[in-house]
């Protein structure tokens, strides 16, 4: 009996040369993205860990210290203060972030791809684990765990612009939101990984809870210079191939070698765009005005709900962050059903609109809510932003994306800045006003694209 060919390789030899790079590359990308997030969550996971309720915690025998309420507390967070003093790290954090990542997408135009994200998840992952040694180290300065902040909120900027610039050149847009849907759902897993390895260690040796995530990030970045192709090409056979970072068009890879022949088909515009142009593309602004709402929402979330939970419900600090993922997977299937909506019905805004109008009063139910939130938040960040970076206006310019990407997701981290801030100032006068604050911020987000874009444009 003659034997056929298995099924395996069957499936295998199924899909063709260009589906396997464009596949490699989603999972690449959503690898590396997954990293950034995971390194992001420990600080609010840890917050639960370096203040507690000390009354409630068993002392070591051989400890002599009069103040029951203090004692287990990592100073300088065990003052009464401790919420301003997380708010500082938090903003440290996020405000380095949003002024960072509008510079950030002009560098990601100019430099390699491969090169700017493995030097950004390295860093990131180089000071991710300086806070972590803190623990070991047994520093106790704010101006020691701050500075760390503001280097990795600056690192963790190389991310975005470059990973969906990344995914827009290799895909086109007719699925782009449910691609992008499914893809960007590496920002809720990276939350929920990080929150339950960070959860692991959080209760014995905090310091780890951020080694850990730091380690894993760098190692991803070696794997990005080893892996990554950021840019795609139609060779004369009509294949796709990969595309080598040049500053010439002539320098193109076919099958794998480097040919400096100019080939048939080549960009029309592969300048990089100034801010202002990309700002004048329509839709970039109100777009990244309602993100800024949407963000502030989602990052009051991301850094506070741990401790709420925590607070509130009483939970001990590594049952309160595994709680807190159900935000996350909310965000998971909000992100794709966002994407197949907006793909089915041809209207991005009019899927933000309906999600964010539903999203205000499920603001306490955790799964409900992260999906109607982080839906929105999903769509703009990689399939609008997608959209917009190639703008007809923009006559083929695929260098544009980086910038475009950058001043949309820029203009959302001001809000993420301004979420747990504001519960950081709010939350001693209850956590209920908190979640006032919340509602407002994602009515006005729908407003802003209720009142500019809704009824007039619809990507």
């Amino acid at each position: 009996m003659k034997s056929t060919l298995a099924p395996g390789i069957r499936l295998i030899t199924s899909f063709s040369r260009d589906s396997w790079y464009r596949g490699f590359i989603l999972l690449l990308t959503f690898l590396f993205y997954t990293a950034y997030h995971l390194s992001r969550k420990p600080i609010s996971i840890v917050k639960s860990e370096l203040h507690r309720n000390c009354s409630t915690v068993i002392r070591p025998a051989d400890l002599n210290i009069t103040n029951n309420v203090t004692w287990c507390d990592w100073p300088p967070f065990d003052q009464d203060n401790y919420q301003t003093l997380f708010g500082v790290l938090d903003n440290s954090f996020l405000v380095a972030y949003a002024i960072g990542m509008f510079f950030s997408g002009i560098f990601g135009e100019r430099l390699p791809l491969r090169y700017y994200l493995s030097f950004g998840m390295l860093m990131s992952g180089l000071f991710t684990c300086l806070f972590g040694l803190g623990f070991y180290w047994n520093i106790h300065s704010l101006g020691y765990y701050a500075f760390i902040q503001v280097m990795n909120g600056l690192m963790q900027t190389t991310g975005w612009p470059a990973v969906v610039a990344c995914v827009g050149n290799w895909f086109g847009k007719g699925k782009r939101g449910f691609i992008m849907g499914v893809w960007n759902s590496h920002t809720s897993v990276g939350n929920i990984l990080g929150s339950l390895i960070a959860g692991v260690f959080v209760s014995s040796a905090w310091g780890m809870s951020f080694i850990v995530p730091g380690l894993i990030i760098a190692s991803t970045g070696i794997l990005c210079f080893f892996f990554l192709v950021e840019i795609q090409m139609s060779s004369e056979n009509g294949e796709t191939e990969p595309l080598l970072h040049s500053s010439s068009n002539a320098d193109r890879t076919i099958n794998g070698a480097i040919s400096t022949e100019p080939q048939e088909i080549v960009e029309e515009h592969t300048e990089a765009i100034s801010f202002c142009a990309a700002l004048s593309i329509p839709g970039v602004v109100e777009f990244s005005l309602c993100l800024l709402f949407a963000k502030l929402v989602s990052y009051t979330f991301l850094y506070w709900l741990p401790l709420y939970i925590s607070n509130v419900a009483h939970f001990d600090p590594k049952q309160a962050g595994d709680m807190s993922t159900l935000f996350d997977v909310g965000g998971i299937l909000g992100g794709v059903m966002a994407g197949l909506v907006s793909d089915y019905t041809g209207g991005r805004a009019t899927t933000c609109c309906v999600m964010l109008v539903a999203a205000a009063p499920m603001v306490s139910m955790l799964l409900v809510c992260g999906g109607l939130v982080n839906g929105p938040y999903a769509l703009i960040t990689t399939a609008v932003s997608a959209d917009l970076g190639t703008h007809e206006s923009l006559r083929g310019n695929s260098r544009a994306l980086s910038t475009v990407t950058a001043i949309i997701d820029g203009t959302g981290s001001i809000g993420a800045a301004l979420g747990p801030l504001l519960a950081g100032l709010i939350s001693p006068t209850g956590w209920n006003n908190v979640f006032y604050m919340l509602i407002t911020a994602d009515i006005l987000a729908c407003l802003v694209r209720n009142t500019t874009l809704c009824f007039h444009y619809s990507l």
